[in-house]
């Protein structure tokens, strides 16, 4: 058996599980498609929810931080190991004990993220001419818009933007799941139609 037709198997298993399984993907993504729609809905909500889901992984992986650090005191890097955990879950309790506050912290590291990175796909669109560099300037006023938008709002918006971007990231995710099944579905069976090229 060749090489290609090998690959032409695995291919072919492999569309064949997806196909399978395209009931699930349609089921998890009217799922997310929900409670994207809910997470909008309520991005406040939303918002302090994930935040302090955030805090309590940064308060979990603190405290394995420092335990490893602690079983495992005879090496170099104890002490910074130590501080990081305990940082961590000093970090971690202030934002569970202060979502709202966490929440303005972190919108505002993203509106600065969304600026700087705008300015630098401007910039690099400019500098570096190519074909279609329209839509890296349009990404980064995009980026730049939203930023300054953020920053103009803050810190009101820090109680409604991760809301609003985890809302948006379900929805998205979901239609994507769901296209996904739905083209599983159409695929052919094993051994009928022509084998993908």
């Amino acid at each position: 058996m060749s090489s290609e037709m090998v690959i032409t198997s695995v291919h072919q298993i492999g569309l064949d599980e997806l196909k399978k399984r395209s009931g699930w993907f349609i089921a998890l993504g009217v799922l997310l498609v929900v409670l994207g729609t809910i997470a909008l809905s309520y991005s406040v909500m939303f918002t302090i929810a994930s935040v302090t889901f955030v805090g309590c992984l940064m308060i979990i992986s603190g405290i394995l931080q420092a335990g490893h650090a602690v079983m495992a005191n005879r090496w170099g890097g104890f002490f910074m190991e130590l501080l990081i955990g305990l940082l961590s879950v000093g970090a971690g309790t202030l934002i569970v004990a202060n979502p709202v506050a966490g929440a303005a912290a972190l919108t505002l590291l993203i509106a600065m993220f969304l600026i700087v990175g705008g300015l630098f796909r401007i910039a690099m669109s400019f500098a570096i001419r190519f074909h279609h560099a329209f839509w890296l300037t349009l990404h980064g006023i995009i980026n730049l818009a939203l930023g300054a938008m953020i920053v103009q709002d803050w810190p009101i918006s820090g109680l409604w933007v991760i809301g609003l971007f985890v809302g948006i990231d379900m929805l998205f995710n979901g239609w994507s799941l769901i296209m996904l099944g739905i083209s599983a579905r159409q695929l052919p069976q094993a051994g009928t139609g022509n084998p993908p090229a």
